[in-house]
């Protein structure tokens, strides 16, 4: 079990964050920034706080656990005059600014973004909404199940013959979180160097869109929109999982030609490699379920093992299908310290997922616990009275 370590220092330390969002983007972003070093402030309401500490498995906030990780927690009432002004104060300390009301309620709260870079002109402020600023649709709230609805996501998931399938998890928000810290570092970098702030608009939408944009550029050139096809792929062939002898599963990839080619030698069938249905990318795709079939008879007379050793010496392409209990101690987590096994005040321990990515020079650190609502309004209040 590792232990949180209050000393240890980030490339990010000297980075103040006022982090005013909820659920999941923004913590996804701030916790990114939090854990290489940046002090992340999240500025909560009394009694319920960031909505996400609300997320409960078996009577434990889980989700606040691991994305409050690193952060402090400041209750200020936003309402009243006192509480306003201790966070103008913050704000003129602090390099960036992080909220996802919808459009207009910052400048409803007398805190527009023109306001906020006038008492700090070098401020980042990250504006998180489902569907951004500007355009038709930003009045309305929009929450990621929304938007992977709308952004074509959920429609390319699932099988042909089945109705569209959402993620089993908040996937727009965890892209967003990401491409918003990206945001605010390529921001950071600006204001470091100039001396000039700037807002970032960051829908929930575009950046999940952005992973299948190609979509749109083959149906604008094709005029063919692409089906759902379950977990084989309308570009390559073979890709898919297959179950095995013991009911466990494997997913196959040969996304090369000369893997491809070598996935037929190792199930015993050479003379494939010759046949015009599967001789090349664009001919196994149009004959994908057949070739299926017969990759599926040789996976499914084997186990999972067996058939990992076979593709494997074949230096195949080849991998199991894990589920969350298999991964907890699987060699290849545990030799990567994916997951960390970190103190927790309530529960002895908890498994967080590791510090992403790992950089050699600077890496991140595990700092303190998520906090308890309110935890360090004191101490934060006492250091703001000490700024000039």
């Amino acid at each position: 079990m590792q232990r949180f370590d209050s000393d240890a220092k980030g490339p990010l330390e000297g980075v103040r964050v006022l982090d005013l969002s909820r659920l999941v983007a923004g913590n996804m972003l701030s916790v990114y920034l939090a854990d290489f070093g940046a002090d992340v402030i999240k500025v909560e309401r009394e009694g319920a706080g960031d909505d996400l500490r609300s997320w409960r498995e078996e009577d434990q906030d889980i989700y606040w656990k691991v994305y409050g990780r690193n952060k402090r927690s400041l209750v200020l009432d936003l309402k009243s005059a006192e509480g306003l002004e201790r966070l103008r104060k913050l704000v003129r300390h602090s390099q960036v600014f992080i909220e996802n009301f919808v459009p207009g309620g910052l400048e409803r709260m007398g805190l527009a973004p023109a306001l906020l870079l006038e008492l700090n002109p070098a401020l980042v402020v990250v504006r998180i909404s489902g569907w951004g600023q500007t355009g038709p649709f930003n009045h309305k709230p929009g929450f990621g199940t929304l938007v992977e609805a709308m952004s074509g996501f959920a429609f390319l998931n699932g099988y042909a013959d089945r109705p569209p399938v959402l993620p089993p998890l908040a996937l727009a928000d965890m892209i967003a979180g990401i491409y918003g810290a990206a945001g605010v570092l390529t921001a950071l970098r600006v204001a470091e160097g100039e001396g000039r702030g700037q807002v970032i608009d960051l829908s929930l939408f575009e950046p999940i869109f952005s992973v299948i944009a190609s979509e749109a550029a083959k149906y604008k050139l094709t005029g063919v929109p692409t089906m759902r096809s379950g977990n084989q792929s309308t570009h390559t062939a073979p890709r898919n999982i297959y179950e095995c002898l013991d009911g466990k599963f494997v997913a196959l990839s040969g996304s090369m030609q000369s893997m491809a080619m070598r996935i037929l030698d190792t199930i015993g069938r050479p003379e494939l490699k010759s046949d015009e249905r599967f001789a090349t990318n664009d001919a196994r795709v149009a004959n994908r379920d057949a070739l299926d079939a017969i990759i599926a008879a040789f996976i499914g007379a084997r186990t999972q093992q067996a058939n990992l050793d076979a593709f494997e010496a074949a230096g195949v392409t080849v991998g199991p299908v894990c589920s969350v209990a298999d991964l907890i101690d699987h060699p290849f987590v545990t030799g990567r310290q994916a997951i960390v096994e970190m103190e927790d005040r309530e529960l002895g321990s908890i498994p967080m997922h590791n510090i992403v990515p790992r950089l050699s020079e600077s890496p991140g650190n595990f700092t303190r616990p998520a906090p308890r609502l309110g935890e360090h309004t004191l101490e934060i209040l006492a250091e703001l009275d000490r700024l000039a």
